[in-house]
């Protein structure tokens, strides 16, 4: 993930030099989105390019960490690092694909999929042990986590036409599979995955121990954009009670 993400901070940040020459840019790129999506990027790379990524399987609670912090830290801050009124025409090529990807069904789909598939025991296991579903396991994080991010924060207007109310009914559904996981790493009464049966787990914590402590920290992660969607629905909700008058 290494080359991407260079790839991509330096088209940003090109982008954000030429915008700036400007007073119009200046007015819709500010300089507190570029330092968001900066933040955004340090974090992927500390999570992984950083020592921690080879510590997988020592540690369940470490690896659950760090794709928590690619599913629910770095996407809403490189979300929020876009600038305001993007145009994009959505009847051209780019817009097309945009609003086929960001499309709620299609993102909730792509989450949910990676969420379940990659958290039944078969799927945990291969990412463990197979050194190509251990570079791929992070990316499909990130990337199905940057859809569900979109569809929330919605940045591109002009090819997602949806509303606050439905963007927060879209959050209580994406909070479903990860919250679920969750809570069955939490209260099962044994060890689900084979590579940390009989680990010798970091910080003289057992299997169970870390696989709960997993669980833990994937419920906790998830709690902000659950609250996020919550105050979309409310917001929603206050517009409806106001008939209408009051501005989103």
């Amino acid at each position: 993930m290494l080359v991407p993400a260079l790839i991509v901070a330096a088209l940003y940040f090109w982008r954000f030099l030429q915008a700036r020459r400007t007073p119009e840019g200046r007015k819709r790129w500010p300089i507190w989105k570029t330092m968001l999506f900066g933040l955004g990027m340090v974090l992927l790379l500390l999570t992984t390019q950083s020592r921690a990524a080879g510590l997988t399987s020592g540690s369940m609670a470490l690896y659950m960490g760090r794709l928590m912090m690619l599913a629910e830290v770095v996407p809403p801050l490189l979300m929020l690092g876009i600038p305001w009124n993007v145009k994009i025409d959505p009847r051209q090529g780019l817009g097309r694909v945009l609003g086929i990807l960001l499309d709620p069904w299609v993102a909730l789909g792509v989450w949910a999929a990676v969420i379940i598939f990659w958290n039944i025991p078969a799927g945990f296991n291969a990412s463990v042990v197979t050194n190509t579903a251990a570079a791929l396991l992070p990316a499909l994080y990130l990337l199905s986590s940057l859809m569900v991010w979109a569809v929330v924060l919605r940045p591109v207007p002009s090819v997602q036409p949806a509303g606050i109310g439905s963007r927060g009914w879209f959050g209580l559904l994406a909070a479903l599979p990860m919250m679920t996981v969750g809570m069955v790493w939490l209260y099962s009464p044994g060890v689900l995955y084979t590579p940390y049966v009989n680990a010798l787990c970091l910080w003289n914590l057992t299997p169970l121990d870390n696989q709960q402590l997993s669980g833990w920290i994937m419920m906790l992660a998830g709690l902000p954009a659950l609250a996020l969607a919550f105050i979309q629905l409310f917001a929603w909700l206050i517009a409806l009670a106001d008939g209408g008058t009051q501005r989103e």
